[in-house]
């Protein structure tokens, strides 16, 4: 699931203008919504789609090459699988909150959310997260508050399991021992986590004082917990399950573009969505229409970013040697280009560094064990700088999307970057960086 392989070796690299379509769709993306509101809430899966399409006849009218097409949709075909299965399995699971949320509760909700992202998925822990913590906080909810879920829930708090983020489940398909992130990454996880932790209490401990006596009463409620829809965790388990396949059902393919365990995925989603009683399903606002959102744009996204992975993927582009190198590179691409294809590209170029392939699960064993140091920088930096910006990871588009059909403010594109991840969360990540990546020998 997830496999990018690279393009056929007779293959020409596209010229640096086939960049173009990427580069435009992710200026519509980042700057549509600021200009043009209601044209793009209207149009964009016309624009995410037509940009795909220049992508996509280059390739089969100039190039005469299907083959990174063919690649390009069994990695969206699986990439919506389990992001589209986590969302409508975790849409079937009310929380129900009484009372409100002091600053210490919070903290200690996104706590709890970043641990369970390593064993539901960030997707998963998002989207049964994100309803209950808009709910808790409803009173002087802000964009900050939105922002720091996806920074600690949707992103960072993913980093110790393949279950955890697309990357890290790509790297142990193709060979990385499953426990090996936790025991390489538990630290940097800790120190990411927790810096966040501490300056989302700083910012929310601010906005308590100013609330009003009457929200500071309410606030400091006590809280009630109801649980319904739990059947669901049955199905969870499902798609859980699909990861452990035997190998050679994840490498059988329908019409080649279906994998096995993404047509699992899809019947669990598909039985949790017709077993789940509808006042779950109304209790949760559940709709389609952030997992909607982001199949259009990662549609237009999948098929545009062939070039530039291309190109990054022949080396010609990659000439690096440190660890952090490797770690701001592949986080730097991450926040823009999708971590998941991200992480494959610079595992591959750091392998073939050593002289061995990103297809052999020999090699990536081997890759693992005597050269952890690049790997746990390509590791951390897909996955951290994923919440650099709404397109780095899948869940984040679907919080805010939420998050906009609940009426609270969330920041538009360039203010999460401008406000929030270029301020916040790049100074958190260097921090993280130059003590854990940097000294890592």
């Amino acid at each position: 699931m997830l496999i990018l392989a690279a393009s056929s070796a007779h293959a020409a690299l596209p010229p640096a203008g086939m960049i173009a379509p990427f580069v435009l769709l992710l200026l519509c993306i980042a700057l549509m919504p600021l200009f043009a509101a209601h044209f793009w809430e209207h149009h964009y899966p016309k624009v995410a789609i037509s940009l795909g399409l220049v992508t996509a006849a280059y390739y089969v009218f100039v190039q005469q090459d299907w083959h990174p097409l063919h690649h390009a949709a069994h990695e969206y075909v699986s990439f919506m699988a389990l992001v589209g299965s986590l969302f409508v399995i975790s849409g079937g699971i009310n929380i129900r909150v009484k009372g409100q949320a002091t600053p210490l509760v919070n903290t200690a909700f996104l706590l709890i959310g970043a641990v369970l992202a390593n064993v539901i998925g960030t997707t998963g822990a998002s989207m049964l997260m994100i309803r209950p913590w808009i709910k808790m906080n409803k009173y002087r909810i802000t964009g900050f508050h939105i922002v720091f879920f996806i920074f600690i829930i949707s992103n960072c708090g993913g980093a110790l399991t393949p279950i955890g983020d697309p990357p890290l489940f790509l790297g142990f398909l193709r060979g990385v021992p499953f426990f090996w992130v936790l025991a390489h990454c538990w630290q940097a996880w800790a120190l990411a986590v927790g810096l966040l932790l501490a300056v989302f209490y700083v910012f929310d401990a601010v906005n308590f004082r100013r609330a009003p006596e009457e929200v500071r009463e309410l606030e400091t409620a006590h809280e009630d917990w109801f649980f319904r829809g739990l059947l669901n965790v049955l199905w969870l388990g499902v798609v859980l399950g699909a990861v452990f396949l035997p190998k050679h059902l994840q490498e059988t393919t329908v019409l080649g573009v279906f994998s096995i365990p993404a047509l699992v995925m899809f019947a669990a989603a598909a039985a949790s969505y017709f077993m789940t009683k509808r006042e779950v399903h109304e209790a949760n606002d559940f709709n389609f229409g952030p997992v909607k959102e982001v199949g259009y744009l990662f549609a237009g996204i999948f098929l545009t970013m062939i070039p530039a992975l291309q190109i990054l993927q022949s080396g010609e582009a990659v000439q690096l040697t440190s660890p952090l190198q490797y770690y701001f590179s592949t986080g730097a691409l991450s926040a823009f280009l999708d971590n998941a294809p991200t992480y494959l590209s610079f595992l591959a170029a750091a392998m073939g560094h050593e002289h061995l392939s990103v297809d052999s699960t020999a090699d990536v064993v081997k890759f693992a064990a005597e050269h952890a140091p690049h790997l746990i920088a390509i590791s951390l930096g897909a996955v951290f700088f994923g919440a650099g910006s709404y397109i780095g990871n899948g869940p984040n588009f679907m919080v805010k999307s939420i998050a906009d059909k609940s009426k609270v403010h969330a920041p538009s594109f360039v203010a999460y970057m401008v406000y929030f991840s270029i301020p916040i969360l790049l100074p958190i990540l260097i921090i993280v960086g130059w003590l854990m990546v940097h000294d890592s020998h």
